[in-house]
């Protein structure tokens, strides 16, 4: 016989029921015909036709006949009395159709007419009760008073109780009227309980508190049956249903799992239309959508990391060393070890691309925040949910942006974050998060519960640590992008920036000519910067010059000369001073360092008739300013047995370009030999150049820059340089081509300086500066009036 799966329904014998079956095949609806006689059998679970197997089936179900049946676009629905009850054998079930062989079971009738007849009014009686609490029920009765069997009555009723499936399948598994007659009251008593319940709580809420906790009690109703609707219509599941999903599959740490907990349970009693129904929709998708689970990583490839670094950056030899052990520590702890990094130096010297070349060797997410201009606290840690617009801090949010908890996230331009205000202090919320002792529970205010952030490699950027507070520098350890050479630049140009502006103008490589002359040439007349953004933007105007040309002129290719740079790229936009060819006494050639590189620089001074007094110009600095009184002094203390009178002249000491601030201890030896110079009337070498800090005592102290400085000298035609004894080890730092091109020569005190720069014998006195004049003063003193050289004397 033909069968027809029923799912949650009370099938018992001698009822009506109108079936409406979706799990029907195309071939079983058109066997089934008025008057037929089928078997309705039970299904353990819901499921689509095609996954129906025999062992999904209760084995006793119940024969009807079809006594109608409708069929058309909309729905099939099935009229069935049903007859009595069966056993099915051999279940056969196919993509076809579902049949069985059944033999009939017979109820033991164990209770009289009269005791039936007693539990249907009692049955009755409690419909009536249930039905006078709804508005329908007087139609309810009406319809009632047609029933005569209780089997009946609780068919119509089972849909509304919440007996389960097992419950149901036992009133008709059930060989005892007298055990089923009692199965169905107590269904009809529990379920008269379950509406008085529901009513008196109704009223209840009601009375307190009005209509919308009367919707509210009605949505919830509407939730007992949402796993009936979620298995009609699969893809609107609620979001209860999805949050509790998400929730499990989190992985939450323990105390954090009993917060978030907490919160869903609040959030399941609330209304779509609940005010605060929205916020905390957003905070459990925020904190379900983080990665919580330990990730096992991936291996580190040490080489494969150098190859990176050195592919993706020219030059930079002390950053990328530092780089790589930390990158080789990490390898070996299979975790994140040692300081935050803080990469410092000038605009476009490869800062935050070097933090993007690191994510790429260790083969991780990479997510750059940038800091500049944030003055608000809640930036960094995130506004509390009881604040309207509440939101993460940008440290969770790019963790969550990333997908991962171990990424490498880049904090950009950190220098710039605004000062602490009534908003509080941005740069101090940063304290915790780049401490890796504190940042394993590190807990933002709107998540309100700790993460995790050891497993972050923080990478910090910033053009200057002048400003940066001194709790949070001692958390970083930084390292220090000095700038590219001339020598760097131009393979830079070569091999990275050149390929990359023709990719963006959409230019060919045998579109344009381009030696290696005009490059250098473009870096030395056209730029003026320690990055390469600025060579960057000429590269890209020269292409864009040629695109034009190829178009208008229909050429395919056009060959770039060093003469036709004016008229493509305009003027000179870098003037570089050049060697003197005659210096006059009193004119010294120093070297100094700027962002942009090396430079040199002229000291001049010149004496006139006065009262003792010293004339600084130049727009120099206090330190600049300092270095000048302490030369000056430092001749007057070397001199003073030559017995020259100070008192009536003044000195003007002056540093070209004016409009350019100047600042700095390195030009105190270059200052000490223009006045030696200016006073004794002795003409220093013009292929002469020096740098370095002098002290009072006469000791030359180590300056900075040395590579940029030696290379602007090569660059102005100086022959020879007079550096600091102590910075001898820095020579490592700078190019053999510049080492080769120059005579370095190493000054360990002022008498050094004036042997190398003035062939001049000075010998410092700690004593009898204030003796009389002894008869070897006056030999000097009419010596030096013979000098005709000295316009001082």
């Amino acid at each position: 016989m033909l069968v027809i799966p029923i799912y949650n329904t009370i099938i018992l014998p001698e009822v009506q029921y109108n079936l409406e079956p979706d799990s029907l095949t195309d071939r079983e609806k058109s066997l089934l015909k008025a008057e037929d006689t089928i078997i309705l059998l039970p299904l353990k679970e819901s499921k689509v036709r095609e996954e129906i197997k025999s062992e999904d089936f209760y084995p006793i179900g119940l024969t009807g006949v079809i006594k109608g049946i409708r069929n058309n676009d909309e729905d099939f629905i099935i009229a069935v009395r049903t007859d009595v009850k069966v056993k099915v054998h051999n279940l056969v079930a196919n993509k076809e159709m579902l049949v069985a062989d059944y033999e009939i079971l017979y109820d033991e009738t164990d209770i009289d007419e009269r005791e039936q007849r007693a539990v249907f009014n009692m049955v009755m009686e409690n419909l009536a009760q249930i039905s006078s609490y709804f508005q329908w029920g007087s139609f309810a009765m009406r319809f009632s008073e047609k029933l005569d069997n209780v089997n009946e009555i609780i068919s119509i009723v089972g849909p509304y109780t919440d007996l389960t499936v097992e419950e149901k399948y036992a009133m008709l598994e059930t060989d005892s009227l007298l055990e089923r007659h009692h199965l169905i009251s107590e269904a009809m008593l529990k379920y008269k309980d379950l509406v008085e319940l529901q009513v008196d709580i109704s009223k209840k809420i009601q009375d307190k508190q009005g209509d919308n906790y009367r919707e509210n009690m009605i949505r919830r109703q509407i939730e007992l049956l949402s796993d009936e609707l979620n298995e009609y219509n699969p893809e609107e599941v609620s979001d209860v249903k999805r949050l509790e999903s998400k929730i499990k599959e989190a992985g939450f740490p323990h105390e954090v799992n009993t917060e978030i907990e907490r919160v869903f349970n609040k959030f399941k009693q609330m209304g779509s239309d609940d005010h605060e129904y929205g916020s905390t929709l957003e905070y459990l998708e925020f904190v379900t959508a983080l990665s919580w689970q330990s990730d096992k990583g991936t291996d580190i490839d040490i080489k494969r990391a150098k190859e990176i670094l050195n592919k993706s950056h020219y030059g930079l030899k002390k950053p990328k060393e530092r780089i790589i052990e930390q990158i080789a520590v990490m390898a070996l702890k299979k975790q994140n070890s040692g300081s935050i990094i803080l990469f410092t130096g000038a605009p476009g010297t490869g800062k935050t691309s070097m933090g993007k070349a690191i994510a790429d060797a260790l083969g991780r997410k990479y997510v750059r925040i940038s800091l500049g201009g944030v003055k608000d606290e809640a930036e960094i840690r995130g506004h509390r949910r009881t604040y309207i617009g509440a939101m993460p801090g940008r440290i969770m949010e790019s963790i969550k942006r990333s997908g991962v908890n171990n990424p490498v996230i880049v904090l950009d331009e950190i220098d710039k974050l605004g000062y602490g205000s009534f908003n509080g202090d941005p740069e101090s919320a940063l304290l915790e998060v780049l401490d890796p002792e504190q940042n394993v529970t590190f807990t933002d205010h709107y998540m309100n519960v700790p993460y995790d952030l050891s497993k972050v490699l923080f990478i910090c950027t910033a053009n200057s640590i002048d400003e940066m507070s001194e709790p949070l520098l001692d958390r970083m350890e930084v390292i220090e992008l000095s700038g590219y050479t001339s020598e760097e630049k131009f393979y830079i140009a070569k091999e990275h920036l050149m390929a990359k502006s023709l990719e963006e103008t959409g230019l060919l490589k045998k579109n344009i000519g381009i030696s290696d002359s005009v490059l250098k040439n473009i870096i030395a007349n056209y730029t003026m910067e320690a990055g390469v953004r600025g060579l960057k933007k000429q590269i890209d105007k020269l292409m864009r010059q040629v695109a034009v040309r190829i178009l208008e002129e229909e050429m395919g290719k056009v060959v770039i000369k060093k003469e036709d740079l004016p008229k493509l790229l305009g003027n000179k936009k870098a003037l570089h001073d050049k060697a003197l060819k005659h210096n006059i006494p009193g004119v010294v050639t120093g070297l100094a360092w700027t962002q942009a590189g090396g430079e040199i620089l002229f000291i001049e001074t010149t004496a006139f008739s006065g009262t003792g007094q010293i004339v600084i110009t130049g727009q120099l600095g206090d330190v600049m300013k300092e270095s000048a009184s302490i030369a000056v002094n430092l001749v007057k203390s070397l001199l003073f047995d030559r017995d020259i009178d100070f008192r009536d002249k003044d000195i003007h000491i002056h540093v070209p370009s004016g409009s350019v601030p100047k600042d700095g201890p390195s030009a105190g030896i270059t200052m000490f030999t223009a006045i030696t110079s200016l006073v004794l009337g002795i003409n220093v070498s013009s292929e002469l150049a020096m740098t370095g800090e002098i002290s009072l005592r006469g000791q030359i102290l180590p300056i900075g820059g040395l590579p940029e400085k030696l290379m602007a000298a090569e660059r102005a035609g100086i022959k020879r340089v007079l550096i600091p004894l102590s910075n001898k080890e820095d020579l490592i730092d700078v190019p053999e081509s510049t080492k080769n091109s120059l005579e370095i020569v190493f000054v360990d005190t002022v008498t050094d300086v004036a042997k190398e720069a003035l062939e001049l014998s000075l010998h410092p006195h700690n004593k009898g500066f204030f003796n009389k004049k002894s008869k070897k003063n006056e030999k000097n003193k009419k010596k030096m009036k013979k000098d005709k050289n000295s316009d001082f004397i």
